[in-house]
């Protein structure tokens, strides 16, 4: 399952991180600013004459051949159906590491390689400030248009989607032991009672744990402030300092619930899909004052010579049909609600029982206590990355 062996990966960095770091080198030492204006974006495109793409992506992340590990039945059928051949690449392990790996290509206007990239939401602003990535022309990408789901179209660090599209998406919210611990989970305060006391974990990464948090203090996290930000970390270091807070974690928080150690956590819902299946006590919540709807998504990097390539195979996985195929294998929220109807209407049992599952379609209610978190701004990390870091720890 996808998010086993990646979600645990995503961290935000101590003080300013890849971003800043890049920052204090293009303010001296001769290194060319880190900045790249629209100018000097694109390369020429070999996409008509040049029948292939490079795409990266993250382990796990792609449906395979029951049969044949090595196969990717919606790749081979882009492949067959267009004639563009994709070098598919697992090589993204960590948001910051990949940032760090082709940083020198696109800070001094080369190609990377890649023609195609998946990087989580809170590291895409990034890119996109330092103007690392290229507009996409939606007029070629019809299925996007049509099928991107309306929750997804308007993030705050990519205003209207110019660059960026979801390749899945999630939700950060509570799992919990609903047998062992006797009561139901429906707000985020519930967290702060006295019987979860020692038995509840949080996210240690800020980027991941932040918005939750929030919103349990009534914020909107679209257009949350630094006053916000800090009255929830006061309210965390004081249940720190009760040790109401066992501790907080990366997805070590699945043992801690498997073995009962823990009676809640937050928690990633494609994990608790699961946790399910081996522990049907286990529930996943969507707090009534909202969670953060987080997504990991396709970019194309400046200088990429199969731009037009690119923006085929994205639109490809924009069909219902096969984002179904690929809701199928990696168990996210599917960023494209039509394929509940390609499921459900599956002579296959389990196919069709995934079409009601509200952690891969949400439901109603559910996608209205949902929201995509105001990213942190180059300014606020360092200031904001210590005060979290000295919560949990780091």
């Amino acid at each position: 399952m996808a998010e086993l062996s990646r979600r645990s990966l995503l961290r935000s960095t101590v003080g300013t991180g890849a971003a800043g770091a890049l920052a204090l080198l293009a303010a001296g030492c001769g290194v060319p600013a880190a900045y790249v204006g629209p100018a000097d974006r694109a390369a020429p495109d070999r996409s008509a004459r040049d029948k292939r793409l490079t795409f990266a992506n993250w382990p796990l992340y792609i449906d395979v051949d029951e049969h044949d590990k090595q196969r990717r039945p919606t790749l081979e059928a882009f492949e067959q159906r267009t004639g563009i051949s994709v070098t598919y690449t697992e090589e993204i392990n960590d948001n910051d590491e990949f940032f760090g790996k082709i940083s020198p290509a696109l800070m001094n206007h080369q190609p990377t390689g890649r023609d195609l990239i998946v990087i989580s939401d809170w590291m895409c602003g990034r890119y996109v400030r330092l103007g690392w990535v290229q507009e996409m022309d939606r007029s070629r990408q019809p299925n996007v248009a049509r099928h991107l789901d309306p929750l997804l179209r308007a993030p705050h660090f990519d205003p209207g989607r110019k660059h960026s599209v979801p390749w899945q998406s999630g939700i950060t919210g509570i799992a919990y032991n609903r047998r062992k611990l006797g009561r139901e989970i429906r707000h985020t305060a519930d967290l702060w009672r006295d019987d979860l006391r020692g038995r509840v974990t949080l996210l240690s990464g800020l980027d991941e744990s932040f918005a939750m948090l929030m919103q349990g203090d009534g914020v909107d996290i679209t257009r949350w402030t630094e006053s916000d930000f800090y009255r929830m970390t006061g309210r965390i270091r004081r249940l720190v300092e009760k040790k109401h807070i066992r501790r907080f974690t990366g997805n070590d928080y699945i043992k801690d619930l498997a073995s009962g150690d823990v009676l809640a956590a937050q928690a990633y819902s494609g994990d608790v899909i699961q946790l399910k299946e081996d522990n049907p006590d286990i529930e996943f919540v969507v707090p009534q004052e909202g969670a953060e709807l987080w997504a990991e998504s396709l970019m194309i990097p400046d200088r990429a010579e199969h731009k037009r390539n690119a923006e085929r195979l994205i639109d490809f996985y924009y069909q219902p049909e096969i984002a179904a195929e690929l809701a199928v294998w990696v168990n996210y929220v599917c960023p494209v609600p039509a394929a509940r109807d390609v499921l459900a209407s599956s002579k296959d049992e389990e196919r069709a029982a995934l079409a009601e599952d509200p952690l891969v379609f949400p439901d109603g209610p559910m996608r209205q206590r949902l929201a995509i978190a105001r990213d942190i701004t180059s300014k606020e990390r360092p200031a904001f990355a210590k005060e979290w870091n000295g919560l949990v720890g780091l």
